[in-house]
């Protein structure tokens, strides 16, 4: 049986979010035409002008609907049937904070097995707070009669609602929007947006459990391939950590093509784009798609760094393998980039100003501590 695979689709869901604002052409429609949710609403919200939005990635092999995505087409991408494999683990989850002055965006990854307290659930590994909270409401909407695709529908801001929570609970700030991507989703974009070059360190041949088999250096993946990229932890040195850095990786090639081949300029491709992300894509009912054209454009510009959220080690819980988190150390690390102190010239600054964050004790790789994006240089990683 194929190993359950990590859907790492937040470049996508970026892509969709940005290129959905570009042209006043298309904004009204995109900001109408993609499915909405209400899971935020109640959330505290930032202020000051500030932005967090939310990017997941969910690990499932269903349409939003709720119906079997076609066998045919799940063993073209090498992912499982929806009966063997599969769930509603959110397996990407990204953070970006925008903020109101103009300096440069942070994107912060967290590690899908990061163990941590869910609200109003027991602890457990931080991507199953989606699956665990949608079951719930899934099992108690069947006993009143509801059915599909309305049941799927409600059972699933059921899940996006803790998964909100629970994010905003660990890291201790507010999520202003958020965009979802479902599995076919991330094949189905990939396939619109063209080819988006990234680099390896090394040649990689995981053709048992998710496909990739790819040669060391820079090339072009599209389609299939990209997800293969975005989905192989067998035979990496840091396993989902060196997943994450796919990711990371690969939201960089796709804002380096916005900027330098022109995607801004093609109707066509950002007419695909929002076909595509009328069926796979939800966004918060909150989000003014037309409002937030600037953000979008400065994102695209290369205005963003990206991070991963730090891990103090590994430990066995309840029979799985999880990923152990020290609290104090993972606001602080979210604070200092999304919050920074503000520098003075005064010598008598004090300690807090300048103390680092708590290094991790896990070898991240390339992309860990942050990574800028320039629009000319593809990183490469494992």
């Amino acid at each position: 049986m194929r190993a359950q695979p990590s859907k790492i689709f937040a470049g996508l869901s970026i892509g969709v979010v940005l290129l959905s604002v570009v042209f006043g052409l298309f904004a009204k429609t995109a900001g109408s035409a993609i499915p909405r949710s209400h899971a935020l609403k109640g959330a505290a919200q930032s202020g000051g002008g500030d932005t967090n939005i939310l990017l997941l990635g969910l690990d499932s092999r269903r349409a939003n609907d709720g119906s079997n995505l076609p066998r045919k087409l799940l063993d073209f991408m090498h992912v499982g049937s929806s009966s063997s494999v599969g769930g509603y683990n959110t397996n990407t989850m990204i953070l970006i904070h925008i903020p109101a002055n103009g300096k440069k965006a942070v994107a912060i990854s967290i590690p899908r097995d990061d163990y941590v307290d869910v609200p109003g659930q027991r602890s457990k590994k931080i991507k199953e707070a989606y699956g665990y909270a949608k079951y719930m409401s899934e099992s108690a909407l069947y006993k009143q009669g509801v059915k599909n695709p309305e049941l799927e529908s409600l059972s699933r801001e059921a899940g996006r609602t803790a998964t909100i929570k629970t994010i905003s609970a660990l890291l201790q700030v507010p999520i202003d929007h958020f965009a979802e991507v479902n599995l076919v989703g991330f094949y189905d974009l990939a396939n619109a947006v063209g080819g988006i070059q990234v680099c390896l360190n090394h040649a990689v041949n995981d053709s048992q459990y998710s496909g990739a088999v790819f040669p060391a250096g820079l090339q072009t993946i599209s389609g299939v391939d990209a997800l293969k990229f975005v989905r192989q932890r067998h035979g990496l040195p840091n396993g989902d950590l060196d997943r994450t850095h796919r990711q990371q990786a690969f939201i960089t090639g796709v804002i380096t093509k916005f900027r330098s081949q022109g995607i801004f300029g093609d109707l066509s491709k950002v007419s695909a784009l929002l076909n595509v992300a009328k069926k796979d894509v939800v966004i918060d009912s909150g989000w003014d798609v037309l409002g937030f054209l600037p953000q979008a454009k400065a994102l695209t510009g290369g205005n963003i760094t990206f991070h991963t959220l730090p891990i103090e080690g590994y430990a066995m819980i309840n029979g799985q393998s999880v990923n152990k988190i020290d609290l104090p150390t993972v606001r602080k690390f979210t604070h200092d980039l999304f919050y920074p102190p503000k520098v003075t010239a005064s010598p008598s600054a004090s300690p807090s100003t300048s103390k680092s964050t708590k290094p991790a004790k896990i070898n991240y790789g390339h992309l860990a501590n942050g990574s800028s994006v320039d629009g000319s240089k593809i990183p490469c990683v494992n």
